[in-house]
């Protein structure tokens, strides 16, 4: 039975990884066909830094990039100030607060954008850049919360009530003793919401509008229905999938040395109170 179970990890395994190794290995070869090896090349990754893709692409990075950071960086300050609002409450009332939190996060990604879609159209307001950062903070604003929830939930109540004896005021206290505390759940959050966005299709294309806006999952859709993908994608792909694992790596060291350090200082605070 566990040889069974390890046989199970390792092909479920393949099956998550394979095609994200094959784009990796195939990104490496000049072939315009996916799986065709024609030798050992950097040449994708030097058309796609030199301009030797078309113009459509390089907008719809760019789009990219910026959509997921504006919403990224107001999403983790919206999710952060909700978190703290939502430990505040008693308990019944922060159990309300954190289902309806939950529900945009089930929500199946199709019924959210229609829903903003709607909306928009409702209000008059004009589809675009604007529309779709809106849309992107919507959705990964919930994450944030999440992603910050726990570290409040650990931090001590006192410290901020300490800070508010000792004369510091209510902002004083959130930037010097609270935002120290939950930084890691933030960062946390904003990698994720970062991420989210990057890989969002189906808010997006509903958000959009007619005016030409495109990031990198619509270019792709629009791309595959034409018959084949643009190679330079393959580089692309691979640049963003070692750029969110080495972020993912360093958060994860940087989380546990701080568990490290806050367990030696609890060990150092109890041996001093037995003495």
């Amino acid at each position: 039975m566990k040889r069974l179970s390890h046989i199970y990890l390792i092909l479920l395994l393949v099956m998550l990884y394979a095609p994200i190794a094959i784009i990796a290995i195939f990104s490496f070869t000049e072939s315009k066909v996916l799986g065709n090896w024609t030798g050992f090349s950097t040449e994708l990754y030097a058309s796609l830094f030199s301009g030797g893709v078309n113009n459509s692409l390089i907008d719809a990075i760019q789009n990219t990039f910026i959509i997921a950071l504006v919403a990224a960086t107001v999403s983790t300050l919206l999710g952060t100030v909700a978190a703290i609002g939502i430990n505040d409450l008693r308990y019944g009332k922060r159990k309300v607060v954190n289902f309806v939190n939950n529900i945009p996060i089930l929500n199946p990604d199709i019924i959210t954008g229609i829903s903003l879609f709607l909306l928009f159209i409702s209000l008059g307001i004009t589809q675009g850049y604007t529309t779709v950062i809106l849309a992107h903070i919507t959705f990964c604003t919930p994450y944030v919360v999440l992603s910050v929830m726990p570290r409040l939930m650990q931090m001590n109540p006192n410290i901020y009530e300490a800070a508010l004896d000792l004369g510091a005021t209510p902002m004083q206290a959130m930037r010097r003793v609270i935002i120290p505390e939950i930084r890691p759940g933030m960062i946390s959050g904003f990698i994720l919401a970062f991420t989210l966005s990057i890989d969002d299709f189906a808010v997006t294309i509903f958000t959009n509008g007619t005016n030409g806006l495109e990031t990198l999952s619509t270019y792709i859709y629009a791309d595959a229905r034409k018959g084949g993908l643009t190679p330079e994608l393959r580089a692309l792909s691979t640049i963003i999938l070692v750029v969110v694992l080495v972020l993912l790596v360093v958060v994860n060291i940087r989380a546990r040395r701080q568990a490290r350090q806050a367990e030696e200082a609890q060990k150092i605070n109890a041996k001093t109170v037995r003495r």
